[in-house]
């Protein structure tokens, strides 16, 4: 089911907003503008722009930055890779939501990003990573799977519907059931295996540490019904 990136990043990923609230309160302390690390199709690129922030959205899909383009004209996309972005000015807050640290690649990845992270803030400047634990995104002690993620659009029904965790070397990989019906009810299925890199907060922290930056505060994000909860790691260069 290709040509689909952005249904299925909104699918998986655009009706989760429990940790909306600790972005724009980060958000309030930093003057000027706020670097949105893998943002999708603006998530909370576009939940900070309608508190009155300007946004730099960065992500290396372009299919995904222009669904965002067109919801949110004000943000301002930057379609470049998270480990290796050079833009010519610095944050003073830099985010990076939901799993954008769980799938660079491993620890060699994770700290090229924070570099690059550590090269684009002004002294004092904040950045904040959210991580998370992939066994979580399917209940071990529960035989059948979760409810699926589900939209619609121009009269398809779009589902997404985690059915399996496998552990490779340094992964957790998800398989989802993503389903596709048309308007006149013909089924399109596949599975999407999607791999996270295991790491803990006392590694990313070291990491960070590593990369320049020193880790000032943890915060939970506690998990709803639909997702997995989340430990965001704060660091100021």
């Amino acid at each position: 089911m290709s040509g689909r990136a952005a249904i299925w990043h909104d699918v998986e990923n655009g009706g989760y907003s429990a940790d909306l609230a600790l972005w724009r309160e980060l958000a309030s302390t930093a003057s000027g503008p706020i670097l949105d690390l893998g943002a999708g199709t603006g998530r909370v690129a576009r939940d900070l722009q309608a508190s009155g922030h300007v946004v730099h959205a960065l992500d290396s899909d372009p299919e995904l930055l222009a669904a965002l383009a067109e919801r949110a004209p004000g943000v301002r996309t930057i379609a470049a890779d998270a480990r290796s972005f050079e833009l010519d000015r610095r944050f003073r807050l830099i985010l990076a939501p939901m799993q954008l640290a769980h799938i660079l690649g491993g620890r060699a990845e994770r700290i090229a990003m924070l570099r690059r992270v550590e090269r684009h803030l002004h002294p004092g400047g904040r950045f904040a990573a959210a991580l998370t634990n992939p066994y979580d995104a399917v209940d071990e002690e529960d035989t059948s799977p979760p409810y699926p993620d589900m939209i619609e659009r121009d009269g398809w029904v779009f589902s997404s519907q985690p059915v399996m965790v496998r552990e490779e070397p340094g992964q957790v990989v998800v398989e989802r059931r993503r389903q596709a019906v048309s308007p006149k009810g013909a089924l399109e299925e596949e599975i999407a295996p999607i791999a996270f890199d295991l790491v803990s907060v006392d590694e990313f922290e070291a990491e960070a540490r590593e990369a320049g930056l020193e880790p000032e505060g943890r915060r939970w994000i506690p998990q709803t019904a639909d997702h997995i909860g989340s430990m965001v790691v704060v660091c100021r260069r």
